[in-house]
């Protein structure tokens, strides 16, 4: 017994979609109809296709096809010549080929449609390669590895357009070796990537787990291309055992020494079902420990998946994968293969499905709509969303509680608002402000509270102003209990008036009137400051009773008093421009903000009856500072200090006025 050691099975071992979808197709057709045969086995396991046998679906070849019978193309695909004969021997088809490979025939016949000759990485003998040979209409040619690339782009120099594509289950890093040197041969081949993204995830799981492992097995069919893939990848890093079944997994491990076995991995192909692997796993717990598990029956496992569903069945379901047309696929335990369309996984235009679901991941449903016929079921996720969300919509209405929703679209008188699966009603008066523009909140998320609840009728009505409201209601609150006079803060200008501008300080307005805005003198408020500006204020005043805020936005180290104070003194001489005219003399611009006045006894050595005789406005002066007084903010300036001396009379001066 083997006490330290660990069996672990990969997350991506098993049924891929395609060969899933095929498995429930058939057993659909065998619950509606006799005569129903395969084209070839329709998965690599010998488990599967004698269980279909004894069921009464046989494996076939095109000559064995009977007229009447219904035939199911497996998921490897057929060529087109296929679809033909089968037409003339007059069976029914039901074509279950994978997804992957319709989009590898459909690449094909594209590009060799128009012209170019199509490269095909993979085994030439494989049927799914057959397959989308047969949809080529030009030539078309097969390479298993690099250096047969090499040879066959050696040949092909010079001829016509490439197409290059590999087969779903061909090994990735070689693949990107080939892709690699064709676009170093022949730059202008069309490369298209067409290895199954499960097929990738697979092989990249199998190998980390093998540069870990001490053992792996490898379970799945020995002619199948996806399982042999792995079983070489893993290889490479650790001894690796390739089986088909439990049985022959205890053959040949019947001697085997595996003392200092402590990592064992189990990994499988996409034809290796659930079951399978799990008597694999049982039957090497059964070796290294010594437990007798209870045995694995297969028909009875088989026949668990084959419960019946109905139209609004809420049931549980894993997503499988996620289409290019972003459908999402989901196995529900049954024999049909499950659909959520786009429309039914989520109101929220802006999510895509891997934004609301992921692969592995099991979600909630209800039944819309059963296909036993084609073996698909269609299912919903944002209708349990919904009901689920409508509980929380109702619980916010009752607890006041803030939701966060996604504008979806605009409707007549409002907004819709998807939050929690549910469709929400806003009304255009609780959205926005009167004039708001309802479009430029489509696709936005939003705060919004629950204002009624209908439950009869599923229906919710919200408001967004007031979350809006709240919010500057407790800011509001909060300003006032923390503030006090001096303090500076940054607001954002709100609107601006010809008596001065008003600031959102968060939840309250502060006024700065026009005086205070600019130790300038200016014409209106505009000139200093914009609507939506962030500006720091200084608090001048506050009362909390009726709620008004005074501010200052001029800076007290902008003062021109203060400024001028620091820089002149009395008998500076200074440059100085005119401003204005008064009878008793001219007042002169010495800085921003700061006028002196020359008395018109001061502006010249003479007897001037009018100022305007000798100065006008915009003229430039020099003058000397003959007085300050800063108590009564005045400054005296004299033309007349500045002339000399000598030529300057007492009975040509003048009196002050």
């Amino acid at each position: 017994m083997l006490t330290n050691c660990k069996i672990s099975v990969a997350k991506t071992a098993g049924f891929c979609f395609g060969v899933d979808n095929a498995l429930k197709i058939v057993y659909n057709k065998l619950d509606n109809r006799n005569n129903v045969v395969t084209l070839g086995p329709i998965i690599h396991n010998k488990t599967v296709v004698e269980d279909l046998e004894r069921r009464g679906c046989k494996a076939v070849d095109l000559d064995e096809v009977a007229p009447g019978q219904t035939v199911i193309i497996r998921a490897h695909g057929v060529g087109r010549a296929v679809y033909d004969e089968l037409a003339k021997k007059g069976a029914e088809v039901v074509d279950a080929t994978c997804t992957g490979v319709k989009k590898i025939q459909r690449i094909v016949s594209q590009y060799s449609l128009q012209g170019a000759d199509v490269l095909i990485a993979g085994d030439a003998d494989h049927p799914e390669v057959r397959g989308i040979r047969g949809f080529c209409q030009t030539s078309s040619y097969v390479f298993a590895d690099l250096e047969q690339l090499k040879e066959l782009l050696a040949e092909l120099e010079g001829t016509r357009s490439l197409c290059a594509v590999s087969q779903t289950t061909f090994n990735k890093r070689l693949w990107e070796q080939c892709r690699e040197y064709i676009s170093s041969v022949r730059p202008d081949a069309q490369i298209c990537d067409t290895i199954c993204r499960a097929t990738a995830d697979r092989q990249a799981e199998a190998e980390q787990m093998s540069k870990q492992a001490d053992l792996m097995i490898i379970v799945g069919g020995k002619n199948s291309s996806n399982t042999r893939k792995l079983y070489q990848v893993c290889s490479k890093n650790c001894r690796s055992l390739l089986v088909e079944n439990a049985e022959e997994l205890k053959e040949l491990l019947k001697d085997a020494d595996l003392s200092k076995t402590r990592f064992i991995g189990i990994s499988a192909g996409a034809s290796a079902p659930a079951y399978i692997i799990k008597e694999v796993q049982q039957a090497m717990s059964e070796i290294i420990n010594g437990n007798v598990e209870e045995e694995f029956n297969f028909a009875e496992e088989m026949e668990k998946t084959l419960k019946k569903i109905h139209t609004g069945q809420k049931v549980e379901g894993v997503v499988t994968a996620i289409t290019a047309n972003d459908e999402v696929i989901v196995d529900i335990g049954t024999k049909h293969t499950g659909y959520i369309l786009p429309s039914e996984l989520t109101d929220d235009p802006a999510k895509k499905p891997s934004d609301v679901v992921s692969v592995g991941e099991t979600v909630s449903l209800i039944v819309l709509k059963i296909n036993d016929q084609e073996g698909t079921v269609h299912l919903s996720k944002k209708k349990v969303d919904a009901a689920v969300g409508f509980e929380k919509i109702a619980a916010a209405k009752e607890e006041g509680t803030v939701l966060t929703g996604t504008i979806t679209r605009s409707v007549k008188g409002g907004l819709i608002a998807s939050s929690n699966g549910v469709n929400v009603f806003i009304p255009a008066s609780q959205a926005v402000a009167r004039g708001g523009d309802l479009e430029a909140m489509v696709r936005k998320t939003v705060e919004f509270k629950v204002l009624e609840v209908n439950e009869g009728k599923q229906r919710a009505v919200g408001s967004i102003r007031a979350v809006e409201r709240e919010a500057r209601e407790a800011a509001r609150a909060k300003f006032f209990e923390s503030a006090s006079v001096g303090d500076v803060i940054v607001g954002e200008v709100k609107s601006i008036t010809d008596y001065g501008v008003f600031v959102d300080l968060g939840g309250v307005d502060g006024l700065v009137r026009k005086l205070d805005l600019s130790w300038k003198r200016i014409k209106h408020p505009s000139d200093v400051v914009s609507v939506g500006d962030k500006i720091e204020v200084r608090i001048k005043d506050i009362d909390p009773e009726t709620g008004k805020v005074s501010l200052v936005y001029k800076k007290d180290s902008e003062n021109p008093w203060e400024i001028f104070k620091r820089d002149y003194e009395v008998g500076q001489v200074v440059d100085v421009k005119i401003v204005s005219l008064t009878s008793f003399g001219a007042f002169a611009r010495i800085i921003d903000g700061i006028d002196g006045l020359i008395h018109i006894s001061q502006i010249a050595d003479r007897r001037v009856d009018s100022v305007s005789d000798v100065l006008s406005p915009g003229q430039e002066v020099t003058v000397k500072i003959t007085e300050i007084d800063l108590d009564k903010k005045r400054i005296s300036l004299s033309m007349r200090a500045l002339l000399p001396a000598e030529e300057t009379t007492d009975d040509d001066a003048q009196e002050e006025e």
